[in-house]
């Protein structure tokens, strides 16, 4: 009954008079009394109506237990309150209530009997209950005995006692078992150690001792992860074979080759080897290529590392390609070097072996051992040549992926040395004469060196353009040998050997030298010492301060401010742009006063002459002739050039300072028909004329232009017209002499260009000295006449002469004054050549060019003034004697020249006054130096007061009969 109550107060149930009594004091007021709902329920109220009401209910009376009736009620009424409603609601209120309580009080009369009945079940389930839990406390009471009696006591010691055997034998098999598991953890640490051999050999021992207790489901386990432990001691080997490839150590490789002998895998190791140096190969200079790409690409894409090698060459940057070439052959180097040490180490490891095997199973595994090395040996000497291939593929795509054409001249002799330095090393490697790389590097060189001569001439037009033909201040004792492209003439290039000698040193191998292997066999690199010695490179050619003198010499000349302030290097840099250093002008006193008139050469010692367009050629040929020592095969293309430089230095001179329509309306011969002939050849092959008037150079179509330079035109800041500077004679005389001076070179150099021309093109080279390089003196003629004919006033002359009155009757004793102003002309002219000379050494070949043109124009306006005579006597030709003996007595206190050049011409010519009329015939056909008008004066003037009219005409047709031919 407590357990049906409490079940009801958990459910929130009660009775109808305790749900009576819960109810709050107001709602007690309203609930009906206990007549009234006697009088209600024994009203018969009809069923369906009751149910009417209690359907007539609000559903929020039935929500849940916390509902306010009250509040419900209060707030459902309207603003404005009626009684009569109010009463009318409270009554329907009222009938809702009776009809719920009726129902409810019904409902429990109804499940009164049930209720009751269901109370005594519960009370006698109750009793059972306890019933039971006295039968089982019994129960587990005799439990309890009975295992202290018996169980633990007998069965127990069985239980244990067989537990004990089965822990027995468990424990022996978990020694085993550890100690083989131990096995492996030391196998893992012995191949963290690189101790293969070990690792196998402790490996081998524990599948054998594996195999005693294989009936062990546990060690059957353990010897299949052996098997798999042994398998993996094989790929780290593999691993460890391919690490040789590129940094062999002895120690290293012995322990590798000794457990890949345990293996039984000797002939599988070498065939393994190399397909790694295959590999190694091709990774090296992959990866290496690959850094410098993605290095100048500047970025993370990662498209590089998908293209092929031969594609990736072709991405590498003009400015990264020397280092990255320079890496790339050192990688292969270290390659090469551990193939080259293997083979050593096999080598050593057959003189160690090679002692008498006893006999039985011992000699049949030496038998065994014999053919192993048998092996070894043929694959090691057939993967040389292997390799090297291999090697020269790499390096040729990498030659050809990138167009050199545009290279500085220095970089590409680097990348020249570095590919000879490489196949210096594969012909010692294998005995290679590597025609892969010569085929590569020949069409490099072909293709570099046709536009780097085009740029060459372009750039010497240039500067042949903007030289101002000043000294460059170089040693007295200059040499080209001092200058470093011409380093290679006098001693063994180092560190590079051209293919040309290789074929030589084939043959007669130097066994005093080291070979590149002995020689960096533990450590360094060939390609490293190449740039080193590169970098160590220096000249030493320039006049300390512009000049060379002592104190003496500097106080003579201790107005010119000094450059000892500037910077060696902007000293050395004379090449590329004009210095405008001071001249050689070392003198004293002494040496002045001991000098000759005639030469002007200030200086103690004869400095070249030289300039820095010049110096610039010079450089050029050292370089044209260092890449001809490197490369043979092009040598004659390279010679051929070599002269195109000399051609158009030569014809710049020539057309800057020689050229004049006035030569051949002076008789004197000035241009050879040689030199003639040259200067033709060379502007029809080598300049374009029809480039003219073009400041940047040819862009013809046509083919033939595209091998040639247009004319070069001088600069604007040299001066040919003010007379006093002797019209730019300086210049002249810098540009004249370094041409003779380059000639000079070009000489002292022609058997070392000879040894290097094929046999068939020699005679290019010969008419090439004999024809121009010899003309190069030829053009001081043309050039200096131009100084000659405008440093003195010959129209002045030729009026004072004609002031002269020529018929006489005395002997005059007094020469002329047109004699004096003459000599007074030479003497103002060796004043102001004595003026240039303070800037600019003279030296007597040119000076002794200038006299004699001067005396010669001299001599050739005297003939003149005399050949314009109206009327002459014979004291007038006594005076025109007297007049050109004064003057030659004279200008030999000027001048060093013996004899006075053109001397006989005007002595016949005053001489020819008193020739007869046959004389006069004969002299004419003899003397065809003179001009038509000259000779005819003399047969007018003459002959004529004492020869007839018709003799008279005879000799002038004879004049114009002679001079016919030259119309």
């Amino acid at each position: 009954m407590q357990k049906i109550k409490s079940l009801m107060a958990r459910q929130g149930l009660k009775s109808p008079q305790e749900s009576m009594a819960d109810l709050s004091p107001v709602e007690n007021l309203r609930i009906p009394s206990k007549e009234e709902l006697r009088e209600m329920r024994e009203q018969a109220i009809d069923p369906q109506a009751e149910q009417e009401i209690i359907n007539s209910v609000e559903e929020v009376y039935f929500s849940n237990d916390s509902f306010d009736m009250v509040q419900h009620e209060l707030e459902k009424l309207p603003p404005e309150l009626n009684l009569q409603e109010l009463e009318e609601h409270r009554d329907k209120l009222k009938r809702q209530q009776a009809a719920v309580s009726k129902k409810v009080a019904d409902l429990i009369l109804e499940k009164q009997p049930s209720y009751v009945k269901e109370l005594e079940r519960v009370t006698a389930l109750q009793s059972n209950l306890q019933l039971a839990a006295v039968i089982c406390t019994n129960a587990r009471r005799q439990l309890s005995v009975s295992k202290e009696g018996f169980t633990e006591a007998s069965l127990g010691l069985l239980a244990n006692q067989r537990r004990r055997q089965l822990l027995t034998g468990l424990l022996k098999s978990l020694r085993t078992i550890k100690t083989l598991q131990r096995t492996d953890v030391r196998l893992s640490e012995m191949l963290e150690e690189e101790d293969y051999p070990g690792a196998i050999q402790l490996c081998l021992e524990c599948q054998k001792a594996a195999s005693t207790f294989k009936h062990y489901s546990c060690i059957s386990e353990l010897n299949s992860k052996l098997q798999d432990t042994l398998e993996q001691i094989e790929e780290q080997l593999d691993v460890a074979l391919s690490k040789t490839c590129k940094n062999f150590d002895v120690s290293h490789y012995t322990k590798v080759q000794l457990a890949y002998t345990l293996l039984g895998k000797t002939q599988t190791a070498m065939d393994q080897l190399h397909m790694h140096f295959t590999q190694a190969i091709h990774n090296t200079v992959f990866q290496v290529v690959l850094g410098y790409v993605e290095l100048c690409a500047g970025n993370a894409d990662t498209k590089f590392q998908k293209m092929q090698y031969k594609d990736l060459c072709t991405h590498i940057t003009t400015d990264s390609y020397i280092p990255c070439l320079t890496d790339l052959c050192k990688a292969l180097w270290e390659v090469m070097l551990s193939y080259h040490r293997t083979m050593e180490w096999h080598e050593e490891q057959d003189k160690q072996e090679a002692a008498p095997a006893p006999d039985g199973a011992a000699a049949a595994k030496s038998d065994e051992l014999v053919v192993d090395r048998s092996y070894v040996k043929k694959k090691l000497e057939h993967g040389l040549t292997r390799i090297w291939q291999d090697v020269q593929l790499k390096v040729k795509a990498y030659i050809l992926g990138t167009d050199m054409s545009n290279f500085k001249y220095d970089d590409f002799i680097v990348v020249l040395d570095v590919i000879s330095k490489l196949m210096q090393v594969g012909e010692e490697f294998c005995g290679s004469k590597s025609e892969v790389l010569q085929e590569s590097i020949k069409r490099q060189s072909v293709n570099y060196f046709k536009n780097y001569h085009r740029a060459r001439l372009e750039e010497l037009r240039m500067f042949l353009e903007n030289e101002t033909w000043e000294l460059c201040p170089v040693k007295s004792n200059f040499n080209i040998a001092q200058l470093h492209e011409f380093k290679f003439m006098g001693q063994c290039r180092s560190p590079s050997v051209s293919p040309s000698k290789q074929a030589t040193s084939s043959s007669t191998p130097a066994h005093d030298e080291l070979s590149l292997f002995q020689q960096y066999l533990q450590e360094g690199n060939p390609f490293e010492m190449h740039i080193e010695e590169k970098e160590e490179e220096t000249e030493d050619v320039l006049a300390s301060n512009g000049y060379e003198s002592d104190e003496l010499e500097k106080s003579v000349y201790q107005d010119y401010d000094s450059d000892s302030d500037v910077p060696e290097e902007l000293k050395q840099d004379f090449v590329d742009e004009q210095t405008g250093d001071a001249p050689l002008k070392s003198v004293s006193r002494e040496t002045i006063r001991s000098k000759k008139k005639s030469d002007y050469n200030l200086n103690k010692t004869n400095a070249p002459i030289l300039t820095n367009t010049t110096l610039n050629v010079i450089r050029l040929v050292g370089k044209y002739m260092q890449m001809m020592s490197i490369l043979k095969p092009i040598a004659f293309d390279v010679i051929h050039c070599v002269s195109q430089l000399f051609d158009y230095y030569l014809y710049a001179v020539y057309t800057f300072f020689g050229r004049n329509d006035m030569y051949e309306s002076s008789g004197l011969g000035l241009i050879s028909s040689r030199l003639r002939t040259t200067l033709n050849r060379i502007q029809e092959n080598l300049i374009d004329m029809e480039a003219l008037g073009e400041s940047a150079g040819v862009h013809g179509p046509a083919e033939d232009r595209k091998e040639k330079v247009p004319s070069p035109h001088l600069s604007q800041l040299v001066v040919l017209t003010n007379s006093g500077t002797l019209y730019g004679l300086a210049q002249r005389v810098v540009a004249t002499e370094s041409l003779v001076f380059l000639a000079e070179q070009f000489e002292s150099l022609q058997s070392h260009l000879d040894t290097m021309m094929p046999a068939a093109k020699k005679p290019f080279l010969q008419q090439f000295y004999s024809q121009t390089v010899s003309t190069a003196s030829e053009l001081r003629k043309p050039i200096y006449w131009i100084v000659a004919a405008k440093a003195i006033d010959y129209e002045q002359m030729l009026l004072l002469m004609s002031g002269v009155k020529w018929d006489i009757r005395e002997i005059m004793s007094q020469h002329n004054v047109y004699v004096d102003v003459l000599l007074k002309e030479f003497e103002e002219f060796n004043k102001r050549l004595g003026d240039v000379s303070r800037h600019v050494r003279i030296p007597l070949p040119v000076s002794n060019v200038l006299w004699e043109h001067c005396i010669r124009l001299a001599n050739r306006t005297l003939v003149e003034g005399y050949a314009n005579v109206k009327k002459c006597s014979n004291e007038g030709r006594a005076l025109m004697q007297l007049d050109f003996q004064q003057f030659l007595m004279k200008l030999e206190k000027l001048t060093d020249m013996r004899p006075i050049p053109d001397k006989e011409f005007v002595e016949t010519y005053i001489k020819a006054y008193y020739l007869t009329e046959n004389d006069m015939e004969q002299f004419i056909k003899n003397h065809r130096e003179y001009s038509m008008k000259q000779l005819a004066n003399l047969v007018n003037v003459c002959l004529g007061s004492h020869i007839n009219k018709k003799a008279r005409q005879k000799l002038l047709a004879a004049i114009d009969d002679i001079d016919r031919p030259k119309r």
